[in-house]
């Protein structure tokens, strides 16, 4: 928002100055074609860190899976065993 703002105030200033002589404008067209630049690499910044934190989470979920089923696995273990033992006990 702060950056919009300062943006267009930079804008404005140039253009007011590019009104006065040639060399304004060049000074006027440089600075505003360096605010564009510069707002086009803070969006592509913006972006690669969604990206970033997107296939973080997805890395998330998918460990959070693999650990869910490791405890089914677990348990499914440890309930397989509890039925042996007391089939063992059964039979004694």
């Amino acid at each position: 928002m702060k950056k919009t703002i300062v943006l267009s105030l930079v804008l404005a200033a140039s253009m007011g100055l590019a009104a006065c002589s040639p060399k304004a404008e060049d000074a006027a067209a440089n600075a505003a074609d360096t605010m564009a630049a510069e707002a086009v690499e803070g969006a592509e910044n913006a972006a690669d860190a969604s990206m970033n934190a997107a296939d973080a989470a997805v890395d998330a979920t998918a460990n959070a899976a693999a650990a869910a089923g490791n405890s089914v696995d677990a348990a499914a273990d440890a309930a397989k065993s509890a039925v042996d033992a007391a089939a063992d006990a059964a039979a004694k």
